[in-house]
């Protein structure tokens, strides 16, 4: 008999093409996985892993079963939401996982919402930029909110996952309450806010490269002088004078004082907001229940400038 979460395991290490990315995907030790795959390899009786030394790879049975593997694992799924689709009550684990800002402007909604189904247990993550689809499509989790700089995510997915957009988030400039540029009806002027001391996260985040193409639209600026993990410290940093910044209008929802938000005319730079979800979990009343909060969350929170 074929042990379904060993069958996930080839699933993902046909994926992810090692041992040892597919250790750090799941979550467990690379001799974990290794051991799971000999395993299911006796399980099935016929070698699914050719080893070397240095390396393992799948053979053309291990190619098979890991295909078939994707088929299983999907069936067996659209088996439980269609068991769970006769009962009207959401009821069960489900667990969402989201990019920072997401997770902190959307909680408060959604703890409201899920809170009138007491046989529902809700649990919210925050996760990487790039790992929510990872998760969704291995099961790791019900539902991932992602943010999408590129406009190109939904159309590179796999077939089984489906996207439900929320919103599309602007960039926004953000200046310490007593800047000159943070009075309403003083005209937003990048050329001149070139030489202040601009803060951003880290080379390579999504959030620093929209900066950087904002600023490349008026012959760019000096290097930013400050670095921070998370788009809520650099917030503070602005809020005490030290700095400004551009961020997306989403990081603003948990209202922070002393800066001043203003947009920024003719900039296209946003992201868009997505949820995803394995197609058959849908019919699942417990997910889709939290897909309409999700959706619904997302529509109230209205990211406003913050008090001075």
């Amino acid at each position: 008999m074929l042990e379904l979460r060993r069958l996930r395991l080839l699933a993902e290490f046909a994926r992810r093409g090692s041992i040892a990315a597919t250790a750090a995907a799941l979550g467990y030790t690379p001799s974990a996985v290794s051991q799971q795959l000999a395993t299911l390899e006796r399980e099935a009786r016929v070698p699914l892993l050719d080893r070397t030394a240095r390396s393992a790879e799948l053979t053309d049975a291990g190619r098979r079963l890991a295909e078939r593997a994707e088929e299983i694992l999907g069936l067996v799924e659209t088996a439980e939401a269609e068991l769970s689709a006769h009962s009207d009550t959401p009821m069960g684990r489900v667990v969402v996982t989201a990019f920072p800002t997401a997770a902190v402007a959307f909680a408060p909604a959604l703890a409201r919402s899920l809170g009138e189904h007491p046989e529902l247990t809700f649990v919210l993550r925050q996760t990487r930029p790039g790992d929510g689809i990872r998760q969704v499509q291995n099961g790791e989790v019900d539902i991932a909110l992602i943010d999408d700089w590129t406009g190109k995510v939904p159309e590179q997915a796999p077939a089984a996952l489906e996207f439900f957009h929320l919103r599309r988030d602007p960039l926004v400039l953000v200046v310490p309450a007593a800047h000159p540029m943070s009075e309403p009806d003083r005209a937003v002027d990048l050329q001149r806010l070139r030489e202040e001391p601009w803060m951003a996260a880290p080379p390579g985040e999504p959030s620093r490269q929209a900066v950087e193409r904002l600023l490349d639209t008026v012959g760019g600026a000096r290097p930013v002088p400050w670095e921070f993990e998370g788009l809520h410290t650099i917030l503070s940093l602005v809020a005490r004078g030290i700095g400004i910044t551009a961020v997306p209008a989403l990081a603003l929802a948990a209202g922070d004082r002393g800066v001043a938000v203003r947009p920024i005319p003719d900039c296209a730079l946003a992201r868009e907001v997505y949820a995803v979800t394995r197609s058959a979990s849908v019919r699942r009343p417990s997910v889709a229940v939290t897909l309409r909060a999700i959706y619904a969350a997302a529509r109230e929170v209205q990211p406003v400038p913050a008090e001075k």
